[in-house]
């Protein structure tokens, strides 16, 4: 056993890493929000994370290539967080966890629908999605059959018409 670790167990290893209150809540905002910076994080997480908790979880998060930090290119004070190999391949564990919370937990329908169709979609859906993170933040070019129309669209489409159907529904 490692003196830096409780255990050498995977569990507790990986608990280690991403078992805080916040650290998978912003990797999922990065993966299905496609948050880049630390202002989109901060600002528009639903749970409302505060700025020092949000700065030492990308810090961790960095140092445990979990994740990348960048200068953007667009503003010189800014940083770009991207996902590395090591991140992108928690998404089958984010999918299992939002798959199990709406089956078990009082999800709301607009913020359950992207996990019905990691669900319906499974483990090929999955891998495409990964494909489309490698593309985004690792910038291996996706090689999409003609018509592919990309997950990350299909699950912000889906969200978009559950909460237009919810306005509609208010308003009638």
């Amino acid at each position: 056993m490692s003196a830096d670790h409780r255990s050498d167990c995977p569990i507790n290893l990986t608990l280690e890493v991403l078992g805080d209150r916040w650290s998978l809540l912003i990797i999922r905002d990065i993966i299905f929000g496609n948050k880049r910076h630390f202002r989109e994080l901060l600002t528009q997480s639903i749970e409302g994370i505060a700025s020092n908790i949000l700065a030492d979880r990308l810090k961790r998060l960095v140092e445990e290539g979990v994740l990348s930090k960048a200068d953007d290119p667009s503003h010189k004070q800014k940083a770009v967080y991207s996902l590395t190999e090591k991140g992108i391949q928690l998404l089958p564990v984010l999918a299992q966890m939002a798959v199990w919370g709406r089956k078990h937990m009082p999800a709301s329908e607009e913020l359950a629908i992207r996990a019905q169709l990691l669900d319906e979609g499974g483990p090929p859906l999955w891998a495409d999605f990964m494909k489309e993170l490698r593309e985004r933040h690792l910038g291996i070019p996706l090689k999409a059959p003609r018509g592919y129309v990309p997950v990350f669209q299909r699950l912000q489409a889906a969200y978009e018409e559950v909460v237009a159907r919810q306005k509609a529904m208010q308003r009638s």
